[in-house]
């Protein structure tokens, strides 16, 4: 109890500095000149190097100050600064930290009731950012271990939890007894209405958001959940009935900050740094199929898909003009067969006890991918045509992490070699209570035939070999949770996780040059914290397109658990069909998602104006840079369940922002059916509001370092351009299932009275992904003269007044991808505009500032960009 005591109340530690104090040793609280400085840097006690172990640290420093001529200080404050220094002693604090059996986050407490067998233990070790590490010491050592963490109470918080196997979904709250089992994600705020951010400055009105992940502590895994008191629980589990412990020291990180993209970011950075069997997204080659548009057979097809089904499907579309430069063969395209059937007597008949599993049989093709003159081709001959005869760069086929949905079939001759033995998974108590069905699923009663973690290696070498041999570029390789499932007898789900995932890397980067894989039903974090190679992840359950239920919960997740996924891979957010009740609302989320955009469309079954919105006639889309992700002031409220939300999601591109918009109530994941399901919701339309500042970070893309927080926004479904301040908002207003998307562009101001900004091609969703280069050329000539209408060929909306300068003000360059009709803001109208140094007529209204023209036709030759002046 002796050592409790002191990990909850530990000495502290004080340093009387009069005695030997010398700038140099400080140099966070003394400037070069020995004056002090106004805003100090922010330094940790790792930083000080000053007992960085113990929640309580504190430094009586004496401050020297260099004196002035008139041996004065500068300013008064700086005076009486000086003397409270030199008066007092400082307390020092690590932002996050136990103390009196109370979780303190930033002076705020987010826990109480922290229990004695809590262990805390500094984060400093482990990365840059500060924060704290949590664990337990039981009694006795078990393969699973719950201990609670404190009560929380009134912290609005959004949870990123496993409702199946396979899957997260988000929920919100603001209480421990509605943190879902199987939490792996959990973002806290410390103030309520975080939407009313504060702008004062002061840290200590500012919103505290807190992160806690739960991670990879030796063979154990760790998830969050709450119990009935309001507790916050830690579980622990190896998932292995002789892999034990009894003690964990690194099971939970917790970290905050006052930016919550920036706190999850240091967060799982420092995570890396401390697990180290893990790679953050951009420090992964993303293989190069998100650039392009793709289609998927799945929905097409199903797994009745056939080499003539892919030609049918690559035809329909390359005809209608939305060429597809990728296709996934999905599942259907194995050798798979069933385990002999044992039969039972019912009523005097023979009949089958349950429908057989299918497991893999051969590496090779079936015969539905064989050429029937000449069996050696094999898939060979449809890859060929694929990208000989259609134009496609990349080839990708399914397969699960097993093999097949069933394992391999032991005793077959061809699969003898891997070692495979009969398995039966044992799921986790959380995943059973979130998905009951589990009890009744074909793997839990007819077994899975797994492949010896010894043998894995070269069982996916072979495979994949043989599908490079073939021209195959990459694999969608699913299942991938059902690992943690068959732990037993191999050292726990976390160590066969482990072995399997450096095989499959081991393999993937051996085969495929591009990186080519994509991680599916992928989302447990003992996959998600040893994936070292894989770049791209799937990031919800899937695109149902004969499930109306699930749109809006699709759009709604994918957002929220890239919030989470998008730290350590691309979220690639599915297939949809572009025919659709519900194709514009799917395919507008898709182009703002930042990962790959394809279709599952049956051949035939196209809507080519949706897909010109997001397909180029190259091919290629308009990928922005990073992961879509739910706007700041959308991160705790709850989009599909509280009837008054709507979701806002932004992302970046190279020089402007966008905003996507949508309606997402009426059905959600049902805590009492274990299942998605509607709920009353209003027909009505629901109000929310844009703003500039939704887009994070948007100053980073601003092509003036004194920018001033204007932006230009063009309303992609009704064509309206406005402009406004950086926090004033324009009301947007949504029924279920509508959408809107805006492009968001910082605007540049040449001269008083002339100001730009980009927006791209205005008829596609992500318009401002078009804009590769931008670069203003300010001249001398700022003289506005006010004109009356417009010219031939350049009308002016309702004839209003105009600005045009009598001399050139500045020349705007840009370089644009893609064709199509290119818009931008101009306060003024421009003088002149090029595409490739010719001229071309534009439309120009005043009312607005619309600058409008046309790009007719894909850059030629080895160009990849339009050469685009605008003179002003």
């Amino acid at each position: 109890m002796a050592l409790n005591r002191w990990l909850f109340n530990p000495p502290s530690l004080t340093i009387n500095t009069s005695r030997f104090f010398h700038p140099s040793a400080f140099p966070w609280l003394i400037s070069s000149d020995y004056s002090l400085i106004r805003t100090p840097k922010k330094y940790s006690a790792s930083d000080l190097r000053i007992c960085t172990s113990s929640p309580s640290r504190r430094l009586s420093a004496t401050a020297f100050k260099k004196r002035e001529t008139n041996n004065q200080p500068r300013n008064s404050n700086e005076k009486e600064l000086g003397r409270k220094l030199k008066a007092k002693e400082m307390t020092i604090k690590p932002a996050v930290r136990i103390s009196d059996r109370k979780l303190i986050v930033k002076d705020r407490t987010i826990l109480t009731g922290v229990p004695e067998n809590v262990i805390a233990t500094s984060g400093s070790s482990s990365g840059p950012v500060e924060g704290v590490f949590l664990g337990a010491v039981f009694e006795e050592e078990q393969s699973r271990q719950v201990v609670p963490l404190g009560t929380l109470r009134d912290v609005r918080f959004m949870a990123c939890f496993r409702f199946k196997l396979w899957w997260m979904s988000q929920k919100m709250g603001d209480k421990g007894k509605e943190i879902p089992l199987e939490t792996q994600f959990l973002l806290l705020e410390t103030k309520d209405g975080s939407h009313l951010e504060s702008d004062d400055g002061n840290e200590e009105n500012q919103i505290i958001y807190t992160v806690f992940l739960p991670l990879i502590e030796g063979s154990f895994r760790a998830c969050l959940q709450g119990n009935g008191q309001d507790e916050l629980e830690l579980c622990l589990e190896s998932g292995d009935a002789d892999t034990k412990a009894s003690s964990f020291t690194h099971a939970l990180f917790i970290h905050a900050g006052t930016d919550p993209f920036d706190a999850i970011a240091d967060a799982i950075r420092t995570v890396k740094l401390h697990l180290q069997t893990f790679r953050l997204r951009h420090e992964k080659k993303l293989p190069e199929i998100v650039d392009y548009f793709g289609w998927c057979t799945w929905d097409a097809f199903y797994q009745e898909v056939t080499q003539e089904g892919v030609e049918a499907g690559l035809e329909s579309l390359s005809a209608g003009g939305a060429p597809p430069k990728f296709v996934i063969i999905d599942d259907g395209w194995q050798s798979v067969d069933g385990d002999p059937q044992e039969e039972n007597e019912v009523e005097g008949e023979k009949q089958p006890k349950q429908p057989p599993l299918l497991r893999l049989t051969a590496i090779r093709e079936n015969s539905k991918f064989q050429n029937k003159e000449d069996q050696t081709e094999g898939i060979k001959r449809i890859v060929n045509i694929a990208k000989n005869k259609y134009g496609l760069k990349y080839v990708y086929v399914w397969h699960a992490i097993t093999g097949y949905w069933g394992g391999l079939r032991t005793g077959v001759k061809d699969m003898e070699e891997y070692g495979s033995s009969m398995q039966y998974p044992m799921l986790s108590k959380g995943v059973v209570e979130n998905e009951p069905i589990w009890k009744d699923d074909a793997l839990a009663l007819q077994g899975l035939g797994l492949v010896n973690p010894k043998n894995v290696y070269k069982f996916y070498n072979e495979l994949h070999s043989y599908l490079a041999s073939a021209g195959i570029d990459g694999v969608k390789v699913d299942a991938q949770c059902i690992l943690e499932t068959l732990g037993a007898g191999f050292g726990g789900r976390v160590e066969l996780t482990r072995q399997y995932h450096q095989a499959l890397d081991a393999s993937v980067a051996r085969n495929f040059a591009d990186n080519g894989i994509i991680a599916c039903m992928s989302h447990n974090t003992d996959a998600l914290y040893c994936a070292k190679q894989t770049a791209v992840v799937r990031a919800s359950d899937d695109f149902y397109p004969r499930a109306p239920v699930s749109h809006t919960i699709h759009i709604a997740a994918v957002a929220y658990n890239s919030v989470f996924l998008g730290e350590i891979m691309q979220p690639d957010w599915d297939m949809f069909h572009s025919l659709h009740s519900a194709a514009d609302y799917h395919a507008s989320a898709r182009a703002i998602s930042g990962g790959p955009v394809y279709v599952s469309d049956a051949p035939g079954k196209h809507d080519f104006e949706l897909l010109k919105k997001l397909v180029l006639p190259d091919g290629s889309v308009l990928r922005a840079r990073l992961p879509g992700r739910p706007t700041r002031d959308c991160l705790f409220s709850d989009p599909a369940r509280d009837g008054v939300s709507l979701l806002k999601i932004w992302n970046l591109n190279k020089f402007t922002g966008v905003i996507g918009i949508y309606n997402c109530q009426g059905a959600a994941w049902n805590s009492q059916e274990r299942k998605n399901t509607f709920h009353d919701t209003s027909s009505d339309a629901i109000t929310g509001y844009v703003k500039g500042r939704d887009v994070h970070a948007i100053s980073q893309v601003a092509a003036d370092p004194d920018w001033n927080g204007d932006c230009a926004f063009y309303r992609f479904r009704s064509g309206d351009l406005v402009t406004l301040p950086y926090n004033s908002a324009l009301p947007v207003s949504l029924k279920v299932l509508e959408y809107d998307v805006f492009t968001i562009t910082p605007i540049k101001v040449l001269a008083p009275g002339f100001s730009f900004a980009p927006l791209g091609l205005i008829e596609m969703y992500n318009s401002g992904g078009s804009i590769e280069g931008l670069k203003y050329e300010v001249k001398g000539g700022a003289k506005l003269a006010e004109v009356e209408g417009g010219s031939e060929g350049n009308e002016v909306a309702g004839g209003l007044p105009e600005n045009r300068s009598s001399e050139l003000v500045g020349i705007v360059h840009l370089e644009v991808k893609g064709c199509g009709k290119f818009g931008a803001y101009s306060s003024a109208r421009p003088r002149r505009c090029t595409v490739d140094s010719s001229a071309v007529e534009f439309a120009y209204d005043s009312e607005s500032g619309l600058v409008t023209f046309g790009i007719d036709k894909l850059p030629e030759g080895d160009l990849k960009v339009h050469d685009v002046k605008i003179e002003l």
